[in-house]
């Protein structure tokens, strides 16, 4: 199947010079480029959901914090002031 993608002239350019420089077809590339996008994003969402389960799973066996406790680690691990 023929998919037609209008590019802005500074994509396809710098589409156009990876090709060059990988040495590859501009339309394999950005077919490969397409995939890879569509496989991180599919993976992104699994693992965010996966993620959300975890914490409510971990909610309903008690196994929670405050919110003053998670502030405190956030404020501990970014090095913020308590007013931030």
């Amino acid at each position: 199947m023929a998919i037609i993608v209008t590019l802005s002239p500074e994509l396809e350019a710098q589409l156009r010079d990876r090709a060059i420089r990988k040495g590859q077809d501009v339309n394999l590339l950005a077919s490969e480029l397409l995939a890879n996008v569509l496989e991180w994003e599919a993976q992104d969402s699994e693992e965010a959901i996966e993620g959300i389960q975890q914490g409510l799973d971990d909610f309903v066996a008690g196994q929670f914090r405050s919110f003053d406790e998670f502030a405190k680690e956030q404020r501990r691990k970014y090095n913020l002031s308590a007013d931030s």
